[in-house]
């Protein structure tokens, strides 16, 4: 059910990007003003209120929290079909991303409070294929609503789903106890204040390190998820529907594949060093850099697609080793606010900026590229792994002082 819920949070979060094309001729949006509906209009309080709302799962109820947020949501989805213009498109983008700041963080904390730690990366990367599911759920539905109805009713459709699997899920998903799967003794019997969970945070390095190399790597995958489909349409020639198939099945094969591999080797490789929770995605970004520049230099959509299947697996190997590794460096009772503590860096970086920026640069560089603009904004920003693994390499070793045993 987290799984189900997480798919319908990317689903939301990332359809747009696959109705940019339709929007942009309906609405005359430009392409800085799409970046932004893809990142600043739904990370600004995305971001900000992930934090406090992870602060009251903690306290309380992590699956209300999770139920509540779920039915905001998408209640904001399917008003973003009835928009007219920039700025109602915008407000309601930012109430989807106030109910999305109440869904990951609890739901991070719950699954290491269900699962052991040996298991706990490989459980975190089974939850995080709601992003591969959802982003190509998103390219894959929007495109054939659009294509055959029309962009405002594949918004309103995905928000319905989601409403009404909001009171299945706070029927079905129990409320594990916090710490349950750690050993006797883990967690304390005086809870920590809250308050003491970011200054905790905030002495150790590896926090830092991890959660600026996530957020430099997700400028360019949230990017990438957000623009890819448009290139497809303005640079390769596909409709609609085959720049949805496109993108869709590279994000079901490459992205699931990677997701799971990451936790997989995470669980396998991280008793023996905990470094090895940083090293991997590192390792995975230096990889996946020169591949996607490869695929969008291209001139063949087959060849494209071959390029492209690789990374979009690296890209977010990252999830499961690093969420895990952020999970162990707090108790457990301060797991959700630590994870928001996270997140709040890497959204408000990596999501707010990352389809905003390739934007500006596609406008920037319609005078001398023309309608190729876009191509060569995408190129340039894959330059953005390289400083992400650069920032993961240099917290492998902080990362093994700072982990709390439990």
């Amino acid at each position: 059910m987290l799984l189900l819920v997480y798919t319908f949070n990317f689903l939301d979060r990332q359809i747009l990007g696959i109705l940019v094309q339709p929007i942009k001729a309906d609405l005359g949006l430009t392409d800085t003003q799409l970046g932004a509906l893809g990142g600043i209009a739904f990370a600004l309080l995305y971001s900000t209120l992930g934090v406090p709302l992870a602060v009251v799962a903690d306290k309380t109820s992590r699956s209300w929290v999770i139920t509540v947020s779920l039915a905001i949501w998408s209640g904001f989805t399917a008003l973003c079909g009835l928009a007219t213009g920039f700025w109602s498109l915008f407000l309601a983008r930012l109430g989807v991303g106030v109910g999305e700041a109440g869904g990951v963080a609890p739901s991070y904390a719950m699954i290491s409070d269900y699962f052991p730690p040996e298991r706990r990366a490989r459980a975190l990367a089974i939850y995080s294929l709601g992003i591969p599911v959802g982003l190509a759920a998103g390219a894959l539905l929007g495109g054939y609503i659009a294509q055959n109805v029309n962009w405002r009713t594949a918004f309103i459709i995905v928000g319905v789903l989601g409403l009404v699997i909001a009171p299945i899920f706070r029927l079905v998903v129990r409320e594990p106890a916090r710490g349950g799967a750690d050993p006797a003794g883990a967690v304390p019997k005086q809870p920590v204040p809250v308050s003491a969970v970011f200054p905790i945070l905030a002495r150790k390095p590896s926090f830092w390190l991890m959660a600026f190399a996530a957020a430099f790597s997700s400028m360019c995958g949230y990017g990438l998820a957000f623009w890819v489909p448009s290139l497809l349409i303005r640079s390769f020639g596909l409709d609609l529907i085959g720049a949805s198939q496109f993108a869709g099945s590279l994000l079901l094969v490459g992205g699931t594949a990677g997701v799971f591999l990451g936790g997989y080797l995470a669980d396998k490789l991280g008793g023996r060093d905990r470094g090895n929770y940083a090293k991997l995605p590192a390792i995975a970004w230096l990889i996946t850099l020169p591949l996607f520049a490869a695929g969008f230099w291209s001139q063949s959509v087959w060849v494209a697609w071959a390029f492209l299947l690789i990374p979009n697996g690296l890209n977010i190997l990252w999830l499961g080793p690093v969420t895990t590794a952020v999970q162990n460096l707090v108790p457990p009772q301060m797991r959700a606010t630590a994870s928001a503590c996270f997140l709040f860096i890497n959204n408000l970086i990596g999501l707010g900026a990352g389809s905003w920026v390739m934007g500006a640069m596609s406008d920037a560089m319609t005078a001398r590229y023309g309608t190729e603009s876009l191509r060569y904004s995408l190129i340039a920003a894959t330059s953005f792994y390289l400083v992400a693994a650069v920032l993961m390499l240099l917290a492998v070793r902080p990362l093994r002082k700072d982990w709390v045993e439990v």
